[in-house]
């Protein structure tokens, strides 16, 4: 095996041990995602029941349940 191919295999280990190595989410990145997927909802929640969103869906539902069989 050439030197090279010895140094770009140190090199790959390298890089590719820390990732072995991870099990799983932090309590804290449990947090975050919990608190980003909350304010999250609280944005689509305050989209959907806006005027506007809300007489669209209205008018949606409305023509489906008025259509002729």
């Amino acid at each position: 095996m050439t030197k090279a191919w010895k140094r770009l295999g140190t090199w790959w280990r390298v890089r590719t041990a820390p990732a072995g190595r991870d099990a799983g989410m932090s309590t804290t990145e449990y947090a975050m995602g919990t608190i980003a997927a909350a304010a999250f909802a609280a944005v689509l929640y305050k989209v959907v029941t806006s005027g506007t969103v809300s007489k669209a869906l209205e008018s949606v539902i409305g023509k489906a349940l008025d259509a002729p069989f």
